[in-house]
């Protein structure tokens, strides 16, 4: 076992307990009895965890028992556990060897947290993670992919993942240490154990330093993707502010950089298509727009990349009518309306609008603006877009929708928290339409 390795990440917990995952097999023996070994130097402690598949039969107990023996023998802890794969399997949809590893992780964790186990040992070695590393090559995986076994996920430890398979059967034939065999790990009926068969001894004819040469590779490749990563989490660091970073800092970076920002901020995995999108959207000369991606859709807000903000539901026309109160939850206002005689006092803002009852036409309706509309706001002296007019509020993108407009027959007559048009302002004595726009409880009911 690769002290130096193990130090690295951190696996050997000072004064803390290690569950070591074993099946009886030669990897999970070697595992078991170098932790047992290292433990009283290392100060910490080892139990076991065991899990029947009820798989094999007859052989599944025979693993059991060997295991059960082996720990007695040495004074280990042994913690065991069972399920039918092939029901979970059934129920589930899924596979058989999916649902052996969701089953046999399921009982590690719930057998770690039972016993205040630090880490969780698995006797993954270094074949397995070539062949990890070859299968996701042909699947067409990214760098992470071809990392192979992440040496540490949570409680998660592979102690001996840079062990191969001939330097195990050495230690275990020179320090006496049995081992059982699965007889499945003969069958060629899943892609593992056909890289394991057919592909790899292939690759040992071509290149004899090929086993040497494929645990370099891997531990490269991860030195890469840990210094990308750390990268990534510079940037965040820099230029995130909640749910949104900087178009133009996003902008500028390395495309390896940049993808693994837009994976860290999704809650999917993206395809290149979806990276490029918001790469495009960052770069693109037009300060406003959106991108569709799995799970989110990212927003641009001049030099603002918003991730999560999904496009508002423009509001529904309502119309509103003399002693009604109708409930606006898209804009989050109540909004009532009453008809005022011969009004004495006229009293306009922000929120509330008194309307000359003869200047409007037909009837009064709340909605979001239209593309295109106009509207000559009293006390202002000019004409503006609704459009424009937002601009210069700094309301952009999915803002705008949401921003109530009252309007007649002929168009918008006020704007929420912009005021009200300059044709339909009353003076003392008119009869007036008086519509005030107020903050909506959730608890609200008409």
């Amino acid at each position: 076992m690769n002290i130096e390795f193990c130090e690295k990440y951190d696996m050997l917990p000072r004064n803390g307990l290690i569950l070591c995952a074993v099946s009886g097999g030669k990897d999970s023996m070697y595992l078991l009895e170098n932790l047992r070994m290292r433990a009283p130097e290392y100060g910490f402690s080892v139990a076991c965890a065991h899990f029947d598949h009820r798989l094999r039969g007859a052989e599944s107990e025979r693993d059991r028992k060997f295991v059960e023996d082996w720990c007695k023998k040495a004074g280990i802890p042994c913690h065991v556990g069972e399920g039918d794969v092939r029901a979970y399997a059934k129920e589930n949809g899924l596979g058989i060897e999916e649902a052996a590893r969701k089953l046999r992780y399921a009982f590690l964790e719930k057998t770690a947290e039972e016993i205040g186990a630090a880490r969780i040992a698995t006797a993954h070695t270094a074949d397995d993670n070539v062949e990890t590393l070859l299968l996701n090559l042909a699947r067409g995986a990214g760098l992470k992919g071809l990392c192979g076994i992440p040496p540490v996920r949570g409680k998660l430890i592979r102690p001996i993942l840079t062990v191969t398979a001939a330097e195990v059967l050495d230690w275990l034939e020179k320090n006496n240490v049995p081992h059982l065999e699965d007889s499945t790990n003969e069958n060629d009926d899943c892609a593992r154990n056909v890289v394991r068969h057919r592909i790899i001894p292939v690759l040992r004819e071509l290149n004899a330093g090929f086993d040497e040469n494929a645990v370099r590779c891997i531990e490269n490749l991860r030195d890469d993707e840990e210094y990308l990563n750390a990268l990534v989490e510079k940037f965040l660091k820099e230029n995130q502010s909640k749910n949104e970073i900087s178009a133009s800092a996003f902008a500028i970076l390395p495309e390896p950089v940049s993808a693994r920002v837009l994976q860290k901020l999704s809650p999917k995995g993206l395809s290149a298509l979806h990276i490029d999108a918001v790469r495009k959207l960052a770069t693109g000369e037009n300060a406003h727009g959106a991108a569709d991606i799995p799970g989110l859709r990212v927003t641009r807000d001049r030099d603002r990349l918003l991730f999560g903000v999904s496009k508002s539901a423009p509001i529904e026309k309502r119309v509103l009518l003399p002693g009604k109160t109708v409930a606006v939850p898209e804009a989050g206002v109540l909004v009532s309306c009453e008809f005022i005689k011969n009004c004495s006092e006229i009293h306009n803002s922000f929120n509330i609008f008194c309307f000359k009852s003869d200047s409007i036409c037909d009837t009064i309706f709340i909605r979001s603006r239209l593309e295109g509309e106009r509207i000559r706001l009293s006390g202002r002296g000019c004409t503006k877009t609704l459009k424009k007019l937002f601009s210069e509020a700094g309301l952009n993108g999915p803002a705008r929708d949401a921003i109530p407009v009252l309007c007649d027959g002929e168009g918008p007559i006020a704007i929420f928290g912009f005021g009200i048009a300059e044709r339909c302002v009353p003076q003392p004595g008119d009869d007036v339409l008086r519509v005030e726009l107020r903050p909506l409880k959730q608890d609200y009911t008409l």
